[in-house]
C-alpha cells in the first residue's frame, strides 16, 4: 500500500532544468553492496541505508541532523579532495569553500519554536540562495548547462 501512494505521489518538478535523468533528485538505485560494507553495518548493528544517508546528510553540510557532526563532516570534505572529485574544475581550496559556504547556510535554518511565517521565509531564501550558489561555482569555470543534462543514467 506504502508504495501505490508513492507511485500515485506527483513528481517533483526539478529546480534546475539539468536537474532530470542522472541528476534527478527522485532516484531509486539498486546495486550491490560491498561485502565487507555489509559485514562492517552487521556487526555494528547499522542498517547499510541509514550508513549511506548519513553519509549523504553530512556531505550535503545542511540544515539537517547538524548537532555534534562537526568532525564527520570535516572527514568527508577531506574524502572528496583525496577522491579528487570535481578538482578537474576546482581547486582543493575551492571545493573547501565551496563546503564551508554550504555549512554557513546549513546554519542559517530557524530553530525549533519559529512561526511559520519564518520558516516559510527561510525555505524561499534557502532555495533562491542555492540556485545562485550553484550558478556562481558552476558559471565560475565557464562550462555549458548543456553538459550536465545528459540524461543517461
Amino acid at each position: 500500500m506504502k508504495k501505490e501512494k508513492e507511485k500515485k505521489r506527483k513528481k517533483e518538478k526539478p529546480g534546475l532544468s539539468w536537474q532530470t535523468g542522472k541528476y534527478d533528485r527522485n532516484q531509486e538505485y539498486s546495486f550491490h553492496l560491498p561485502y565487507n560494507f555489509l559485514l562492517l553495518c552487521g556487526l555494528w548493528q547499522v542498517p547499510p541505508k541509514t550508513v549511506l544517508l548519513d553519509c549523504m546528510d553530512n556531505i550535503s553540510f545542511g540544515s539537517w541532523k547538524r548537532e555534534g557532526r562537526d568532525k564527520a563532516k570535516e572527514h568527508l570534505a577531506e574524502y572528496v579532495i583525496a577522491m579528487g572529485y570535481g578538482q578537474e574544475f576546482y581547486s582543493p581550496d575551492d571545493i573547501r569553500t565551496m563546503f564551508k559556504q554550504l555549512d554557513a547556510m546549513g546554519m542559517l535554518f530557524p530553530k525549533s519554536g519559529c512561526d511559520m511565517e519564518l520558516l516559510d521565509a527561510h525555505v524561499v531564501w534557502r532555495n533562491k540562495f542555492q540556485t545562485a550558489w550553484f550558478n556562481e561555482w558552476f558559471n565560475k569555470v565557464r562550462r555549458n548547462i548543456n553538459d550536465l543534462m545528459d540524461t543517461d543514467v
